[in-house]
């Protein structure tokens, strides 16, 4: 027999379901060239079961593979990873490379990074590293990929403390690792990278911050470069134009011009207050969602801030959660301020007996909890320490579980199209780190899926994205400028109402286990708010705007007009001008408050007993009929429109 005939075969899956057989030990680029030789030399990397990996990785029996070109979505990424190589490369040309050492480099979202520790720049220093960022990629320098052994690799990193530190959880599953190498300098790391510096778009360097090692704060605060790369200045561009445009609706900025919250360092990190105006939209939210839970049939309860560890011990998130609790001893006693609302709920259910005639049970609670967030990673309302869910719990039958979850789905649908949001949506399957049997996992992620595929709703599977306890459909939706956001989630749940042995007494008279479902239709209303201010830019509709008439005297003189046109509109939340200004600036003043409408009187509409009416868009419409624009409000208003459009006709 041959030593061909007696290699073995593994086979692995292709995008379009087909198998293709390669020799065990096959890479990635391996089993591009048995597909065609076109695609095996136009091969950056590939995709093992979603994974992004190194086109030098070896494929594995069963795999999923995925072939990475130039024209793959992934290819940015990949080139994003080789310009992060390039930025650590210049920083150790132009400063003191002894002294300067490499943390880590990867790809984002929207670009990349490259941590330092050692290293003092400023923001006007990136110019020059730029500068040598080009002249690295305009050497062309071949990326080459080596394997080494772990001594070795020991040995080049001898002055490199981060690197060997990631060199021990490499060493831990591996006997080799790699490095890449480009011109004069090289790099611990996994890849995959471009074939040369050469191929890298435009690459520009955006911001320094700092950061801690590994996340941890405990750990040394070391200096970030961040920056995007694109295949063409065009692209740039248009990333450079949507940045601005990010950074002008950034809801920190427009959060302190209309007094909305404030986060002091005074009152802690990631704990916002809410100033009157920015409570008002909560409140307005909060209308809206209970008036929804109400039409449902849900019951509201109430649970406290804090509970003994035993409950969280019990419900799995102690095991699970424990890192993103904050705990503390009172006497004897453990306790841990609450992380999620579930236990609360499922404990408020196991107080009493029930029977399949009452379920579904419908709890619902906007419940403030909180979660150990680095503090690195707090940012405005986007990432807190103290945050409220507009949460709900259903304790319902098996049978029951396709009409609830539709229903859930029917009111997020509802509270999305209110805001005019396009959105996505994902079934997140089991996790890692997770509780319950494999039996319990499959049951529910298929009851989802079933749900999904039964209403003909286009979805993603994102594969270990569920819950610890269960698996969930997520809607994402997009902002007015195209950004994506984690929004409302309805979560299936078997394993909690085992941990809490919830029962109730079925038509057979026997004890029977009910499922529950966690949801939330907006997510949580720090993040949503946050979202609201960005994708309205402050502008927010009218039924959610802080202020929504502003009435403008012309002078003191018409200042008693003013106040009883205010009164004909008392059931809006109205405001009368009465500084001591010219109009111009209290025009000026009521359009930078984003203020939906201004009434405007003077001498003319105090004697025709009517008003003039403009609008944060600048339009003017005179003597209008009071009942007339109030009745408008009103229509708008309850109509929930995103937009006034009283004076567009």
């Amino acid at each position: 027999m041959s030593e061909s005939d007696s290699q073995e075969r593994i086979a692995v899956v292709l995008p379009d379901g087909s198998e293709l057989e390669v020799d065990a030990g096959a890479t990635v680029e391996d089993c591009a060239y048995e597909i065609g030789p076109g695609l095996g030399s136009d091969t950056v990397a590939g995709k093992l079961d979603g994974e992004l990996v190194a086109k030098e990785e070896p494929v594995y029996d069963g795999a999923e593979l995925e072939i990475v070109t130039d024209g793959s979505e992934e290819y940015l990424r990949v080139m994003r990873h080789s310009a992060s190589h390039c930025l650590a490369q210049a920083v150790e040309r132009l400063y003191d490379d002894e002294e300067v050492k490499l943390a880590i480099g990867p790809p984002t979202d929207e670009g990349f990074y490259y941590d330092f520790d050692n290293l003092e720049i400023d923001e006007e220093d990136l110019a020059e590293l730029e500068r040598e960022i080009e002249e690295i990629v305009a050497a062309d320098y071949e990326i080459e990929r080596e394997d080494v052994s772990i001594e070795e690799a020991e040995q080049r990193l001898a002055d490199e403390p981060y690197k060997l530190e990631l060199l021990e959880e490499f060493a831990d599953e591996n006997d080799r690792v790699s490095f890449y190498k480009q011109g004069e300098w090289e790099d611990l790391c996994a890849g995959p990278h471009l074939d040369s510096t050469g191929e890298i778009g435009v690459v520009k360097l955006l911001e320094i911050a700092g950061a801690y090692w590994r996340g941890d704060e405990e750990n040394e605060m070391q200096t970030r470069i961040y920056g995007t790369a694109f295949e063409d200045e065009s692209d740039l561009e248009e990333f450079i134009e949507r940045k601005e445009e990010a950074e002008k609706r950034d809801h920190r900025r427009i959060g302190s011009e209309m007094n909305l919250f404030s986060i002091q360092d005074v009152t802690g990190p990631g704990l916002p207050l809410y100033h009157p105006a920015g409570k008002t939209v909560l409140k307005e939210l909060e209308d809206f969602v209970e008036d929804l839970n109400q039409d449902a049939g849900y019951d509201y309860v109430e649970t406290p801030h804090v509970f003994k560890t035993d409950l969280w011990h019990r419900s799995g998130h102690y095991e699970n959660y424990a890192d993103d609790m904050f705990i503390f001893d009172v006497g004897d006693d453990e306790f841990g301020l609450k992380p999620m609302n579930c236990p609360g709920h499922a404990a408020i259910f196991q107080d009493q007996s029930w029977s399949y005639r009452d379920l579904p049970i419908r709890y619902a609670e906007n419940g403030k909890v909180y979660r150990k967030e680095q503090r690195g990673e707090l940012s405005g309302l986007s990432r807190v320490w103290a945050f409220t869910i507009d949460d709900g719990h259903l304790f319902i039958r098996p049978d029951q579980i396709r009409g609830e979850v539709e229903e859930i789905m029917d009111m997020i649908t509802e509270v999305l199209e209110t805001f005019d949001l396009e959105y996505e949506m994902a079934l997140a399957t089991r996790p890692e780190k997770s509780v319950g049997s494999d039996e319990i996992w499959d049951r529910a992620e298929n009851q989802l899926e079933e749900v999904l595929e039964g209403r003909a709703h286009e979805y993603e599977i994102e594969e270990g994205d569920g819950a610890f306890y269960g698996p969930k459909i997520d809607f994402a939706f997009e902002d007015a400028i195209g950004r994506s956001w984690d929004g409302p989630t309805v979560q299936l749940d078997f394993n909690m109402p085992e941990r809490f042995d919830l029962d109730y007494v079925g038509e057979d008279n026997e004890q029977h286990q009910p499922v529950m479902i966690h949801r939330a239709l907006y997510g949580s209303y720090e993040r949503f708010f946050m979202m609201l201010i960005e994708h309205f830019e402050g502008r927010f509709p009218l039924w959610l705007a802080p202020e929504q008439v502003r009435v403008l005297p012309i002078s003191d003189d018409n200042l008693g007009y003013a106040h009883r046109v205010a009164n004909e509109f008392e059931e809006f939340r109205v405001e009368v001008d009465q500084r001591d200004s010219t109009l111009e600036r209290k025009i000026r003043a009521a359009h930078d408050d984003r203020v939906p409408y201004q009434i405007i009187v003077g001498d003319d509409e105090e004697d025709d007993g009517t008003i003039s009416v403009r609008d944060r868009f600048e339009d003017q419409e005179y003597d209008v009929e009071i009942d007339e624009f109030r009745e408008h409000l009103e229509d708008e208003r309850d109509e929930q429109r995103t937009e006034p459009d009283f004076l567009q006709g």
